[in-house]
């Protein structure tokens, strides 16, 4: 088992995984990483029109594996009329 740490950016700021996740390997990352960005977005949006929720992954010496992100964007076409 390997651990990584989950560093969360959002309309909060940077937020610094302190303590990490210990996973069975790498592909494990993909699945940690959508709930993290489901849950974070079901909490915060919609907070306003537009959001981007990010989450970089760090191995256990630091350096980083991936970056992941979401985008939310909400146009209203009642006024662009």
């Amino acid at each position: 088992m390997a651990r990584y740490f989950f560093d969360l950016h959002n309309g909060e700021g940077p937020t610094r995984d302190e303590h990490g996740t210990e996973l069975g390997s790498r592909d494990d990352i993909p699945k940690e990483v959508t709930r993290i960005l489901l849950d974070v977005a079901r909490d915060e949006l919609p907070a306003g029109d537009r959001a981007v929720i990010a989450v970089t992954v760090r191995n256990e010496s630091g350096d980083p594996v991936t970056v992941a992100s979401l985008v939310f964007n909400n146009e209203w076409l009642d006024v662009l009329r």
